[in-house]
C-alpha cells in the first residue's frame, strides 16, 4: 500500500508532462499567427497582381 501512495504521490509531482504541454501551446499560438499573416499577405497580394494584370491589358 506504502509503495502505491509513493508511485501517486511521484506522479502528481511531476512537471515535465506541464512543461511540454505548455511549449506545444506556445508552438500552436505561433502557428496561427504564421497562417494569419501568410493568408493577410495573399489577399494583399491578388490585389497588387490584379492592377498589374490590368494594367498591361489595358496598354
Amino acid at each position: 500500500m506504502r509503495s502505491i501512495r509513493n508511485c501517486l504521490h511521484r506522479f502528481c509531482a511531476d512537471e515535465r508532462g506541464a512543461t511540454a504541454i505548455e511549449y506545444g501551446m506556445i508552438v500552436a499560438l505561433i502557428f496561427i499567427a504564421i497562417v494569419g499573416s501568410v493568408t493577410s499577405m495573399a489577399g494583399e497580394n491578388d490585389k497588387v497582381y490584379e492592377t498589374i494584370e490590368n494594367a498591361i491589358v489595358g496598354v
